[in-house]
């Protein structure tokens, strides 16, 4: 990896796991954030393949009238029919991996030096690992996460863990992980810990820029 350019942080955790909380402290401290669920929403919405395949597989009622994918009408079939969830992936993570690459060579090329959060998920399966300079966890006890799901996105619980059950461990997040939070206390101590953090990773910023003698 480069020393020039932007410090890189990869962002990963389970859903529930306060993840977005994080993400969101660390915007508020002055990084810059690149969301891969977002991206996938552009890809999703914009990208003609895109829209002309996910049309034809569920048919013309898969896009709304306001020209969105009806994403729980998409849910309800790729997580009950890992043959459908696996040809959406295909369709879809290679983009949203190209557009964060993009994203990432255009903050180089532009001059930022500061830090820059990529918050995907599904980071450590498309290998963007090693696009950063580190790799934090957000990890959760798996009651709190179900919990906070069911309430935030109003899924029954069989469907919370149903969509858990296809993402990797915290475990797995730790193991896979240079620095990880745990999120057993207030809402507060975690964007404390996420501002903490975020003041570590502008120090490492600053000296990598000096040792380039920039």
């Amino acid at each position: 990896m480069s020393t020039d350019g932007p410090f890189v942080v990869g962002l990963v955790g389970r859903a529930g796991s306060g993840k977005s909380t994080v993400a969101r402290a660390l915007a508020a401290a002055g990084a810059e954030v690149i969301e891969a669920d977002t991206i996938g929403h552009e890809v999703t919405d914009t990208d003609p393949a895109v829209r002309a395949a996910l049309a034809a597989e569920y048919g013309p009622g898969a896009y709304r009238p306001d020209g969105t994918l009806d994403r729980p009408r998409v849910a309800a079939r790729v997580f009950s029919d890992p043959e459908a969830r696996a040809r959406l992936d295909r369709l879809v993570h290679p983009r949203i991996v190209e557009r964060i690459h993009a994203r990432l060579a255009a903050l180089r090329e532009g001059g930022f030096r500061g830090v820059v959060v990529v918050d995907a998920a599904l980071m450590l399966d498309w290998g963007l690992e090693r696009a950063c300079d580190v790799v934090l966890a957000v990890v959760a006890p798996g009651p709190d996460q179900v919990a906070r799901l069911m309430r935030l996105r109003g899924w029954s619980e069989d469907e919370t863990r149903r969509r858990l059950g296809v993402q990797r461990t915290n475990e797995q997040f730790r193991a896979a992980a240079d620095q990880v939070l745990e999120n057993h206390g207030s809402r507060e101590q975690l964007e404390r810990a996420a501002r903490d953090a975020y003041a570590r990773w502008m120090r490492a910023a600053a000296a990598r820029v000096k040792g380039n003698g920039c």
